[in-house]
């Protein structure tokens, strides 16, 4: 007793640092696109190393970046996929993890293997993109939430959270005289409540965090979310509109430099704000989920 006692003083605080260490190792990034992102960037520009501190605190790249008007279009268009995209995945991903855990379902086994063959084998690109727009979905508001409307991964999980449930209460309620909707939404949806949750913080992280599908069938940039947004400032470097008119070549460089992560700081603050709030029912929702039939 007394070894392991002194064994455990030795490699508990071992583990304690391994720990805070890879905790500062994965938070750093974040913490050095805030900081740059409030720096003068010409001192970001010469500055080498680490960054624990702003070099010459200013405000001025969020300036440019919420003065840039496609910032706030993209904002409105990723609100309203996110809440419209968010609600029609919750939806489905019920309707169809409900009719699919009802072991009188016929040929319900052979749906599932259906659709679980989806998650390993798929037709591409290009007939997905051939499909969205024989649809007549291309360069539409529904082209992004139409073909994702269920993840498998969730309906899956959710089937099996349904599957938990006693039988005796859907029958119970049927003698009552309540039909499935109502089985579904006011007894069965409650007591998954926490997995629930879960599945709504995925599907909300996957369409805030979506921008692929959005390259692909949308022309109008008046539809773009602000995650496209971000990715041609990234990637395309295209911050010379947002600093033109103000400022010398050699300043806008400077400057773009900043806005870049200051828009980096405007997207993923919304989600990481969110996030807290949910975390909670993270590892009563998965346990839920994993409940083996």
């Amino acid at each position: 007793m007394h070894t392991r006692s002194l064994y455990g003083r030795l490699v508990d605080p071992v583990i304690y640092i391994a720990l805070i260490g890879l905790a500062l190792i994965t938070v750093y990034p974040f913490i050095y696109v805030l900081i740059a992102s409030v720096s003068e960037p010409v001192y970001v520009m010469k500055h080498q190393g680490l960054l624990f501190w702003p070099v010459g605190f200013t405000l001025k790249a969020y300036g440019y970046v919420f003065d840039n008007p496609m910032i706030l279009t993209g904002y409105r268009n990723t609100l309203f996929y996110v809440l419209v995209g968010t609600s029609v995945n919750m939806l489905m991903t019920s309707l169809g993890a409900y009719s699919l855990s009802r072991r009188y379902i016929k040929a319900g086994s052979f749906i599932m293997l259906m659709i679980v063959f989806t998650m390993f084998f798929s037709g591409g690109l290009i007939p997905s993109y051939l499909n969205v727009k024989s649809l007549g979905l291309q360069d539409s508001i529904w082209a992004l939430i139409i073909p994702s409307a269920i993840n498998t991964f969730n309906l899956i999980v959710m089937r099996t959270a349904f599957r938990g449930v006693p039988d005796s209460m859907e029958e119970s309620a049927k003698i009552d005289g309540a039909n499935d909707f109502v089985i579904l939404f006011r007894i069965f949806i409650p007591l998954i409540l926490p997995l629930f949750t879960v599945i709504i913080l995925f599907y909300l992280v996957q369409h805030w965090n979506s921008w692929f599908p959005a390259m692909i069938y949308l022309r109008t940039r008046e539809l773009y979310p602000v995650q496209l947004i971000l990715r041609e400032i990234l990637i395309a470097s295209s911050t010379d509109t947002m600093t033109s008119g103000s400022a010398t070549a050699m300043d806008s460089e400077q400057i773009g430099e900043t806005i870049k992560y200051a828009t980096i700081m405007v997207v993923c603050l919304p989600i990481i704000c969110v996030y807290p709030f949910l975390q909670k029912y993270f590892t009563k929702g998965i346990m839920v989920g994993a409940v083996k039939e």
